[in-house]
């Protein structure tokens, strides 16, 4: 069975757009979060890459759908964990401090940090796209803020194989590219 590479993300973070520059598979994305509603699966060379429905806040979307999506991907992680090669957490590097300092002012874990932590404690390989990269003044600050957010001590840098910073709407995901290829080839050896 090939091993997959699954994308996971709040929605409207560009899980899509990135899906469809990795696979070169066109699938629906949409301004509006909830366009992608179940996993998209494309198999490319010796592995297959899967698209999740973004988790999250959902404008329009009643709170039960919201649930059933968040209930969906925490299951499809559990039972899938054995064929998970790689999780590529995509976060919105432009956004995520802001968002991730308002959860922790009401006293709360953002859920892209329990996403996170979840996905290490099921002993999974994670790479954090930190996409949207075009859209930060600091790109050093950011991605260093990143990692302390996620638990990890900066610089950024030493944790090339877990955070890589894209932008996918520019096409500028070679970062992640390379951790994949770099994946892949220890699966192979």
């Amino acid at each position: 069975m090939a091993p997959e590479i699954v994308l996971i993300g709040r929605s409207n973070v560009g899980k899509s757009t990135l899906f469809r520059l990795l696979t070169g598979k066109k699938v629906r994305v949409g301004r509006r979060p909830g366009v992608t509603v179940g996993p998209a699966r494309v198999r490319v060379g010796n592995a297959v890459y899967v698209d999740m429905p973004g988790y999250g806040f959902m404008k329009g979307a009643e709170k039960v759908a919201q649930e059933g999506t968040k209930d969906f991907i925490v299951r499809y992680f559990e039972e899938k964990a054995e064929e998970i090669l790689l999780a590529v957490q995509v976060i919105d590097a432009a956004s995520f401090i802001e968002i991730a300092d308002r959860w922790e002012g009401r006293g709360e874990v953002p859920l892209e940090v329990e996403l996170f932590e979840f996905l290490l404690d099921l002993d999974l390989a994670v790479v954090v796209a930190a996409n949207k990269m075009d859209r930060v003044d600091d790109p050093e600050r950011t991605l260093d803020d990143i990692c302390e957010r996620l638990g990890m001590l900066p610089p950024w840098r030493q944790w090339r194989d877990m955070i890589a910073p894209i932008s996918a709407k520019k096409g500028e995901i070679e970062p992640l590219k390379e951790v994949i290829k770099s994946r892949l080839q220890r699966r192979e050896s």
